[in-house]
């Protein structure tokens, strides 16, 4: 059924799928999905708790990882209740408007990640190659501007192809072949010429992560001319295990999200069940994995964690 808008038709409700060619065993394939969901979700706000309570994190690294933590909140929460509806109560049904929103939450906060790991780069660099000015350079008030700067570029970036999938008229066919509003499935169903949504949603993909890899490049690039120009081998050690968690959280987004957006677009030949699984550990995994890395990277997070878990001082 369509409903008549000013200048579009859209249907009440879409039907996601959730994993095609896994139907009989998504029942089963639901479990590891909320096991990782429900590991993100005490993990986040484990970190984030013990963040707000002990003052002497209050600094630029430790502020940096609670706004990824937010992030990961939101990037986990906005797709995986409704997919475990769809894999154990077969809740297909998702109304209209909610299936924007949800488009919306994932592309905008899937920016804001890559924003954050930009500006956890440039502290690093501050940090190791500036020792003697990083407080001076990195006050709380600039990590705030630049958590806001972030925040509202997803934001904006985001918006205006929501804005236009919304204005435009659907086809008969409400079935969506995946397990959430992805901009380019819900794209297929509009019965119009999308060139000018395909090439925007190109321009925020190229245009955020393209300028977020350059300055994470540039930024590890001096970090290690500054590291191996150190006098001591145990120097050089210090410096390296403080950037290893940042790469692996770097390197734990941009991988899959880089499969999965060249698949929809290129990947033709790509087993649907293989970027419908990749694409949603892409939204799962880093929110997962990133609390444990920094909370046993980090001793300060973990001294705290081990104290609140044997209530005792570690």
């Amino acid at each position: 059924m369509l409903t008549s808008g000013n200048s579009s038709s859209h249907p009440v409700s879409f039907i996601l799928l959730g994993i095609p060619g896994l139907e009989k065993s998504q029942f089963w394939v639901a479990f590891p999905f909320c096991a990782m969901y429900v590991v993100a979700i005490v993990g986040n706000i484990t970190v984030l708790h013990i963040i707000r309570t002990d003052h002497t994190l209050h600094e630029p690294m430790y502020l940096f990882v609670a706004m990824l933590a937010v992030t990961d909140l939101v990037l986990s929460t906005s797709t995986q209740p409704k997919m475990l509806a769809i894999l154990w109560f077969h809740a297909h049904e998702i109304e209209y408007h909610a299936c924007l929103m949800q488009m919306f939450f994932i592309h905008a906060f899937s920016s804001v990640e890559s924003g954050v790991l930009m500006a956890m780069a440039l502290d690093r660099y501050v940090a190791i190659c500036f020792p003697l000015h990083h407080s001076r350079i990195l006050t709380p008030s600039v990590v705030g501007k630049l958590g806001a700067v972030v925040m509202m570029r997803g934001l904006l970036w985001v918006s205006p192809f929501c804005f236009m999938v919304s204005r435009m008229p659907f086809c008969p066919n409400q079935i969506i072949p995946h397990s959430y509003c992805e901009h380019m499935a819900v794209l297929k169903l509009v019965c119009a010429d999308t060139r000018v949504n395909r090439a925007y949603g190109l321009f925020v993909a190229f245009s955020v992560v393209g300028f977020d890899i350059i300055v994470i490049s540039v930024s590890y690039v001096m970090i290690l001319r500054t590291v191996l120009g150190l006098p001591s081998s145990e120097a050089q050690l210090k410096a390296f295990g403080t950037c290893a968690s940042h790469i692996c959280v770097i390197l734990a987004l941009y991988i899959p999200a880089l499969f999965t957006f060249l698949t929809h677009r290129f990947g033709h030949q790509v087993p649907r069940v293989a970027h419908i699984m990749l694409a949603n550990l892409y939204l799962l995994v880093p929110p997962m994995l990133n609390p444990i890395i920094y909370g046993v990277r980090t001793k300060q997070i973990r001294d705290k964690v081990i104290q609140g878990c044997c209530g005792k001082d570690p």
